[in-house]
């Protein structure tokens, strides 16, 4: 790459906006030069903390930059992200891809038009316990999978102080959010379920709560069959700071992985847990510098889409629902 690509961060509604700038900035080959946001409070205050110019124009801001991070309402990621793939501007993006299947797949097809790299965030899939744990399902050691549950949980909605908890009340408004701790960290646990377990599940059934009362769940636990019976089991919530856990099961062993010491076990045995691979943003200009398309990021991107949008019907209407993958 003869220069480095000029970023926008197009919107500072989701928490990670923050996180995807310090990336823009760090990255040797990009460059973080302007910030659009239609919440001029909201985006004003992340140009300033970052250095780089605001814009209300988004037709302007996207008329001078090589691609954006989008990080906007999730209930606007279509039509924000349509416009910048017909404008030509590669698109990294936060997870959820879209609220609906269809909405996904649009995006994915004015990418693919424009001949644009899209790239979503699904970190997780590039951490090194990943791998290990897919490398393990491989060797068979496990025998034929029987269950799997993953489980992620922070403490954001939880009371602190007088205050309400450091996730922002914008994550609990259904229009912008579309759902709750399902829908935003939940998406970590589905993704991997779907990897370790397969995309083929052929009902979902969900139980949301919301212990801290702040408009939608902070609380959730959904449940996946699948054709050959394995069962996976997917957790997140707003309310406990707890180890990341994995747990598979199968006909012949078990593995379990925490964060808390990072310590990967084949029944007994503690397998070593390599280095992560490079991370979705990397990724993202690797894809861009290569001419590459991101085969497999979009296709679990819309997959993640699909159980999602299954489980927050299941758990709405109270009911186990047919699901075809």
């Amino acid at each position: 790459m003869s220069k480095p690509l000029k970023v926008a961060v197009l919107g500072f509604w989701h928490v990670h906006a923050r996180d995807y700038a310090r990336q823009a900035q760090a990255h040797s080959g990009t460059e973080l030069v302007a910030v659009w946001d239609d919440d001029v409070a909201l985006g004003q205050a992340g140009a300033d903390e970052f250095g780089v110019p605001f814009s209300q124009d988004l037709d302007g801001v996207l008329a001078d930059v090589d691609g954006v991070v989008i990080t906007t309402p999730t209930n606007e990621h279509r039509d924000v992200m349509v416009k910048a793939a017909n404008a030509g501007k590669h698109i990294f993006t936060e997870k959820l891809l879209a609220p609906t299947v269809a909405e996904a797949e649009e995006i994915i097809a004015a990418a693919d038009a424009n001949g644009i790299k899209l790239v979503v965030s699904l970190p997780r899939l590039a951490h090194g316990y990943t791998q290990a744990i897919k490398d393990v399902i491989a060797s068979g050691e496990l025998g034929r999978l029987t269950y799997g549950r993953v489980r992620l949980s922070h403490d954001g909605a939880v009371p602190r102080d007088g205050a309400e908890g450091w996730l922002p009340q914008r994550f609990f408004e259904p229009k912008a959010a579309i759902g709750g701790a399902l829908t935003d960290l939940g998406c970590h646990p589905v993704y991997l379920v779907q990897l370790f377990l397969g995309t083929d599940a052929d009902s979902v059934s969900a139980i949301y709560r919301s212990v801290n009362g702040r408009g939608l769940e902070d609380n959730a636990v959904v449940t996946v069959g699948y054709p050959d019976q394995k069962i996976g089991v997917i957790e997140a919530g707003f309310t406990s700071r707890n180890p990341f856990t994995i747990e598979l099961f199968g006909t012949e062993g078990s593995l379990t992985y925490a964060d808390a010491g990072n310590v990967l076990r084949v029944g007994e045995r503690e397998v070593p847990v390599p280095d992560h691979n490079p991370d979705p943003f990397a990724q993202w200009v690797d894809h861009i510098t290569n001419g590459t398309r991101a085969d497999d990021n979009l296709t679990r991107a819309v997959e993640l889409t699909r159980l999602v949008v299954a489980a927050n019907q299941a758990a709405e209407e109270g009911r186990t629902i047919s699901y075809g993958g």
